[in-house]
């Protein structure tokens, strides 16, 4: 694994061909799954105005997944305010999914078959499904990742009943005595996160381990949609959940539990959900995954315009999209939590961030964040420890990140803001704990609750 990210992939588009730009269309806000009309009051006829000729894109259509959460937020917003159709793509459907796994299976079938072309993953997904991990009858869909979405916005959230028991960032004495008296009495502790194998599993794993509660023994893991997890903790049926605001955010608002950690706290500025399209959608459409591409790089930027904070809780709090109130969207998008135990957090390094945050790039999907989670999927037992020993050439086929450095380059971004490495470096957790994506194995090895024996 030595030198692991050194070089940064060279490949690049090939067809460069196409016909005349497309003409302005009605920018429509299509949503839902099945489709529904957004009704936003922000739509406007929109002309595609960054485009010449050449660069046309073969199609003006695609389709594209979301779930109801802060992640999916520069989908919305490349299709609402016109970013998409800036450059060409007119016709993107922007729909919500009723969950991960119905997005895995739309994205099996691609929209020819009523599906969807990619859109809002979480990581590993694009790996998962391109090696058929997790399809139906592991039939292999290659992916390609093309741009990660946001970093933080993700919370653990712990029912009321558990208050004032040392459940919080780092578990008390008290909190794991808790752990231990529910397991004895046959009733675990329930920790609910939204697709199994995945960064919101990831997330709740790591901070229960990292006080010494094993997840895979100490409690019950529960797979439960995102916009369920409030409905579901107030009928008592989980303990806690792990998942992308508004919905953490939203126990506290309806007095239902409190925030144990936000996931900046437990690795700031981490990596988090990402864009990425089925490879033969864009190997057959380069030019529209480039016009879509930067559609959503614009898209990134204007979310990261805290001036723009108040606009996108109003845009995402929309019926056809997260149907939630603006206030419970607003406040954690300025860093500002109530975690619901007396602890209030205001600081703008603590909210979502879209394009650029304390550590440099976004937007730019760094090798070295797949390489963590694929190591993490590898610490407990959910792919082959020799997975790692064929890492780089796995990450090369599915992490396009060649394609965000030419689309940066065409829309003017500076050479500051664009990544020299395809590694990010050295990695700190709030347990002092080290990822050097240099060495994974070293990673694995100073991990005290895994289920890989290195």
């Amino acid at each position: 694994m030595v030198q692991f990210f050194n070089q940064f992939s060279r490949r690049r588009f090939l067809l460069t061909a196409g016909a005349s730009a497309a003409g302005s269309l009605l920018l429509k806000g299509c949503v839902g799954n099945p489709t529904q009309p957004s009704g936003n009051a922000t739509q406007a006829q929109q002309v595609a105005t960054n485009i010449s000729p050449e660069q046309a894109p073969e199609t003006t259509t695609a389709k594209l997944g979301y779930i109801p959460i802060v992640e999916s937020a520069p989908l919305i917003v490349a299709k609402e305010k016109g970013f998409f159709a800036k450059y060409g793509m007119t016709n993107v459907e922007v729909a919500k999914q009723a969950s991960w796994g119905a997005a895995r299976d739309n994205v099996e079938i691609g929209s020819a078959g009523g599906g969807i072309d990619g859109g809002q993953w979480q990581m590993p997904m694009p790996y998962q499904i391109s090696e058929g991990w997790i399809t139906k009858g592991n039939q292999k869909i290659p992916m390609y990742v093309l741009a990660q979405l946001n970093t933080q916005g993700n919370g653990i959230a712990i029912a009321g009943k558990h208050k004032g028991q040392g459940i919080g960032l780092k578990i008390a004495q008290g909190g794991e005595t808790l752990f231990s008296q529910l397991k004895q009495a046959d009733t675990k502790f329930k920790a609910a996160y939204t697709f199994p194998q995945a960064n919101q599993e990831f997330w709740i794993r790591y901070w229960l381990a990292s006080s010494g509660i094993d997840p895979d023994n100490d409690v019950q893991l529960l797979t439960v949609p995102a916009a369920q997890t409030v409905a579901n903790m107030k009928t008592g049926t989980m303990d806690a959940f792990s998942t992308g605001d508004p919905w953490p955010y939203r126990i506290v608002k309806d007095n239902i539990g409190y925030m144990a950690a936000l996931t900046a706290e437990i690795w700031k500025n981490h990596p988090e959900e990402y864009f990425a399209m089925r490879a033969d959608w864009v190997d057959k459409n380069p030019k529209a995954t480039k016009a879509l591409l930067k559609g959503i790089m614009e898209a990134q930027q204007w979310c990261d315009n805290f001036d723009n904070r108040q606009e996108l809780a109003q845009i995402l709090s929309q019926r056809n999209f997260f149907n939630v109130p603006v206030d419970v969207l607003v406040n954690p998008f300025m860093g500002k939590y109530d975690m619901g135990d007396g602890r209030t957090i205001d600081d703008r390094t603590m909210a979502t961030f879209y394009w650029k945050d304390e550590r440099g790039s976004v937007s730019y999907p760094y090798k070295s964040h797949d390489l963590w989670f694929l190591t993490e999927s590898v610490r407990w037992g959910f792919i082959p420890e020799d997975t790692l020993a064929n890492a780089k050439a796995l990450i090369d086929r599915v992490n396009r990140e060649d394609l965000w450095r030419e689309n940066a380059s065409e829309i003017g971004i500076t050479d500051a803001d664009i990544p020299t490495n395809t590694s990010r470096g050295v990695e700190e957790f709030f347990d002092g704990i080290k990822f050097d994506p240099e060495n994974p194995t070293a990673y694995l090895r100073s991990l005290k609750i895994k289920k890989v024996k290195v």
